[in-house]
């Protein structure tokens, strides 16, 4: 049986695209509605995110943590903002390679924004039994799109506490 290598959902948020795009595209904030994420650093800060912008982000999981270094590959102001994970470790990442991406779409309806967040499994080349049994075990789930499906779920509905439930 193949897994699921993407996973996404949408909400309504009572916002125009530009202002969702704006809290989005800065990882140092992500913390605010992530269920996993606890912000992140820029490693070479702009104003502004920026397609190659390097960032590190805090991750916890139950008594986990753990630190991703990622790169922006999509930053289209009130559109889309997307970054691929590609470095992991405890306190540093060090473990380099293709780990995951994370896309936000934003789209103008109604009197606020359609936000679509997807995940994408990266690990393409880790066979589907090996990437099983490592799914349950860091997750506790039976793969990482159902785990990501849940988280991408509570993001969205914090995502839509802190900017509003939209009336479209």
């Amino acid at each position: 049986m193949s897994r699921d290598m993407s996973v996404s959902d949408s909400i309504h948020v009572a916002a125009d695209p530009m202002t969702v795009y704006s809290h989005i595209s800065d990882p140092t904030q992500m913390g605010k509605w992530s269920p996993e994420n606890q912000g992140a650093t820029v490693l070479e800060p702009r104003d502004g995110a920026y397609v190659g912008m390097v960032f590190e982000g805090r991750n916890k999981r139950g008594l986990a943590r753990w630190t991703t270094r990622c790169t922006v590959t999509a930053a289209d102001p009130g559109e889309r903002f997307a970054f691929r994970v590609h470095v992991i470790g405890v306190g540093t990442p060090r473990l380099r390679g293709p780990i995951a991406s994370w896309e936000y779409r934003f789209e103008p309806e109604g009197s606020g924004t359609k936000v679509t967040e997807t995940w994408h499994d990266d690990r393409r080349g880790w066979p589907d039994s090996v990437a099983a049994a490592f799914d349950r075990i860091a997750t506790g789930s039976p793969s990482f799109a159902a785990f990501q499906r849940k988280n991408i779920h509570i993001t969205l509905r914090n995502l839509e506490r802190l900017l509003g439930a939209s009336q479209a």
